[in-house]
């Protein structure tokens, strides 16, 4: 399909056509031209800084900035439905799920384009059309079982709130002007472009999660697409809400910076544990042992450095009366082992007892059957307020220190916990190949942001000279010895799959074992998806 400089090079999606409209598609060109540029500006900017902190090892809060943080601003107010977000429910926008979240009983739903998943181009169409059937109450779906989906009539679903890609990500199905256009645009621009007007003629608005950023620069970047989308389609400007999530380490040093450069557009922050762990590793890879961290397993919410960042998070939204909004517990039901039900309803129920202690205003869960735990505890909190914005946490002081105490972390590095990392990234990257984005895995939901971690704790392991809790020392020859045990494990019980596993560990090496860190395992995957 082409228009006017505009390539769609990706197969037909049925009905994608409705979609990708020439007016939908004209709008995102109309994005990549006006802000492409920008994107591969601030893309530059992050290496640079990164590069600056390798040879520091530090980050601060900016000078620059300090008037912004001294200020005595607040973000515009709420929209009635978004007041209330004790409960959100996270997932992809495949059918299904999309009918299951509305009716999950959660007050929002996260309709995930990101890390929950893949972006084959049946995914980023077919989401689109979900969402647009979504948002005018027109969506069902049969199994191959026959069994029938559909909204139910009797209760307030959840309202929706999009996530598209990060800013990192480019996507190569669509071509303007000869190039890729950013993901960010490209999602963003169909959903806005298709639901706008209709959300707002229903009383709700276009409201987003907006991952991955590194810096309020980034946060101004969209803010200014906000801007001109909604004058380039006459929607009101403020209509737009936005919730970024705080899931890189660098933002982690300029909340009250990205708040006020969304402040027309800014609902508020979200603690995206998994990927801030991430980047924490990511960035400190080569900053010394005081950096390494333990299995993955045994770094949570308690730890010190975590329990700073969380802090800081809520009271930097309720000082500018924004609303802070907790992180995943990864743990998943099961329908048929009570006994592992039992352990994570138990180590749900802790954390989210945490979160609404600390003042977050609403919590993440990854299954519907957890909606009902995370909502018990919140009632216990919030009672009949909407949320705890009023609670200031005035008591809070975090120094850059306190971020980046790593060395507080308690655990080690076991042969345990290097073989679930190798095993967790396998078993995720081949479905992530097939086209899911989030898998459970041992009773856990893993996506792109829980798989970042267990690769670059390889890489850190291994680079750093890290050695296990018996004196062994992490080689790359110690993790192929490990990879070829879990192979031989996963190609006996495969079927039908094993190019697809022998393409993964093919990504495992490239992102874990290389000598030169790829920034995101989701590139060399994509490049095989564009291949395929």
């Amino acid at each position: 399909m082409e228009l006017v400089n505009i390539q769609i090079t990706g197969g037909e999606v049925e009905p994608g056509a409705e979609i990708l409209t020439p007016e939908a598609l004209d709008f995102v060109a109309e994005l990549q031209r006006r802000f492409g540029a920008r994107r591969d500006e601030l893309l530059a900017a992050r290496r640079a800084r990164r590069e600056e902190v390798a040879r520091t090892g530090r980050l601060d809060f900016l000078p620059e900035t300090a008037d912004v943080r001294a200020g005595d601003w607040t973000v515009a107010p709420v929209p009635e439905d978004l007041r209330d977000r004790r409960v959100e429910i996270t997932g992809p926008t495949d059918r299904k799920m999309t009918i299951n979240a509305l009716n999950s009983g959660a007050r929002v739903w996260l309709a995930d384009m990101e890390d929950a998943s893949t972006p084959h181009w049946g995914n980023v169409v077919g989401g689109q059309v979900n969402l647009r059937d979504a948002v005018r109450r027109d969506i069902s779906a049969m199994s191959p079982q026959g069994k029938l989906y559909e909204l139910k009539q009797d209760q307030r679903l959840a309202t929706i709130v999009m996530r598209p890609r990060g800013w990192h990500f480019d996507d190569k199905h669509v071509l303007v002007d000869g190039k890729p256009v950013v993901g960010a645009l490209v999602d963003f621009g169909l959903y806005f472009f298709h639901n706008a007007r209709e959300l707002l003629a229903q009383g709700s608005g276009p409201y987003f999660y907006l991952p991955k950023m590194e810096s309020h620069l980034e946060a101004r970047l969209w803010n200014d697409v906000f801007t001109f989308a909604q004058a380039a389609l006459e929607i009101p400007h403020g209509t737009v809400r936005a919730t970024v999530l705080i899931e890189t380490i660098p933002a982690a040093f300029e909340m009250d910076e990205i708040l006020y450069e969304l402040r027309d557009h800014a609902s508020g922050l979200n603690a995206g544990r998994w990927d801030y762990l991430f980047s924490l590793i990511k960035y400190f890879r080569d900053a010394g042992p005081s950096f390494v961290l333990p299995d993955r397993a045994t770094v949570g919410m308690t730890s010190p450095f975590m329990r700073a960042y969380a802090q800081l998070l809520v009271k930097t939204c309720h000082r500018r009366n924004a609303h802070a909004i907790g992180g995943m517990a990864a743990f998943i039901p099961s329908r048929r082992d009570q006994e592992i039900n039992a352990t994570a309803f138990a180590k749900v129920r802790e954390d989210k007892e945490r979160e609404a202690g600390d003042g977050f205003d609403g919590s993440w869960v990854a299954h519907p059957d957890l909606v009902p735990i995370c909502q018990e505890i919140f009632d216990g909190v919030l009672g009949d307020r909407p949320n705890q914005v009023d609670r200031k946490r005035d008591d809070v002081s975090v120094a850059a220190e306190d971020l980046l105490d790593v060395a507080s972390a308690d655990g080690a590095i076991t042969l345990a916990g290097l073989r679930d990392n190798v095993e967790v990234s396998l078993v995720y990257l081949d479905a992530w190949l097939g086209g899911a984005g989030a898998v459970a895995i041992h009773n856990l939901m893993e996506d792109a942001a829980t798989v970042e971690i267990s690769r670059s704790q390889i890489w850190q392991w291994i680079h750093n000279e890290s050695k296990l809790d018996d004196g062994t020392p992490v080689t790359a020859d110690l993790v192929r010895q490990v990879l070829d045990e879990e192979m031989a494990k996963l190609l006996a019980a495969a079927e039908g799959i094993e190019h697809r596993l022998e393409q993964a560990r093919t990504i495992f090496e490239e992102v874990a074992l290389a000598d030169d860190y790829i920034d995101f395992l989701t590139l060399p995957a994509y490049e095989q998806v564009v291949r395929s």
